[in-house]
């Protein structure tokens, strides 16, 4: 086996972005060498697949990368999207006024909840920014939805797709996605003030809701797809319901992972790309990497890349 040498190159003050990434090609060790690897697989991805799927946790949508998901959705660089209810929560409440406030991890959590303060890592959240005006705009759009189409059946999707068609907000991940018309699955969407506004909702009004529809989708997506590509940040249910579904489509031809968790617990969040082959959920051939990193700092550079770089 023959390997090239480890470089070490300087930096210089009018270096442009595409010359940092080819930057981390050079100095290599240790996560450097598998950030410049996920880049170009998603560039592949981009470029190569039919299904481009982005699957990601909703605690990222808290922080100031929720314009950049909205950007990468809004520009189709992917077009299907398998999130948590928290993405759901936390974009609404951003789009109708929600205070997302820059805290600190050291805070003092008691006093915080005494103040009526949410605390999401080192971002704050007043209580009056989430669940009550998450349940107060769900109502008012859910009234509105099931008022002009009082027998539809909706999935959860469609509910999405018409709430993202009444979002005035162009950082919203919903907006983005109905104007693109690019497809938003939760298969959790019970886990979250969304889920429970659903329920409250229904308590008093008509809302017939499927929850297969979306998986008869998806397995429509699946089963046609010609090539299969994902980044997957973070782990949990979005992470394995898109891999559940790639199995169908015999694996995935590409995946970039971007998670800080091990797999030394036998997680699924913390599990490689290696594992997901013994599941048929990876193809044995597949181009991968996993980069170990909080989300937040490499998806930028990742994004960046997919967008402008080609």
């Amino acid at each position: 086996m023959e390997l090239g040498e480890v470089e070490e190159p300087f930096l210089s003050k009018d270096m442009k972005i595409e010359d940092l990434i080819n930057l981390y090609a050079k100095i290599h060790g240790f996560m450097a060498s598998h950030l410049f690897d996920a880049i170009n697989i998603v560039r592949e991805i981009r470029d190569k697949c039919d299904v481009r799927v982005i699957s990601f946790t909703g605690n990222i949508v808290a922080t100031g990368v929720r314009s950049i998901i909205a950007q990468l959705i809004k520009e189709k660089i992917f077009n299907v999207v398998i999130t948590t209810c928290g993405t759901i929560d936390h974009d609404i409440a951003k789009s109708f006024g929600g205070r997302y406030l820059k805290g600190f991890f050291d805070a003092d959590d008691s006093e915080l909840h005494r103040r009526g303060v949410h605390r999401l890592g080192n971002i704050f959240i007043p209580v009056d920014s989430y669940g009550p005006l998450i349940e107060r705009v769900t109502h008012k759009f859910l009234q509105e939805i099931t008022s002009q189409e009082k027998s539809k059946v909706f999935g959860v999707r469609e509910l999405l797709y018409e709430i993202g068609k009444r979002i005035n907000d162009e950082r919203s991940i919903l907006r983005s996605a109905a104007i693109s018309n690019v497809p938003i699955y939760v298969p959790g969407f019970l886990d979250g003030a969304f889920g429970t506004a659903l329920l409250t909702y229904s308590q008093f009004n008509k809302l017939n809701l499927d929850v297969f529809k979306d998986e008869k989708e998806l397995a429509d997506i699946v089963f046609h797809a010609k090539c299969m590509g994902a980044l997957i940040i973070g782990g949990g249910i979005s992470k394995h319901h898109t891999l559940w579904w790639a199995q169908f489509h015999g694996g995935l031809d590409y995946v970039v992972y971007v998670t800080t968790a091990t797999e030394w617990d036998g997680s699924l969040s913390g599990a490689r790309p290696r594992e997901a082959i013994t599941w048929g959920k990876l193809k044995e051939n597949a181009r991968n990497v996993i980069v170990y990193a909080d989300a937040t700092l490499v998806l930028p550079i990742i994004a960046y890349a997919a967008l402008y770089m080609r």
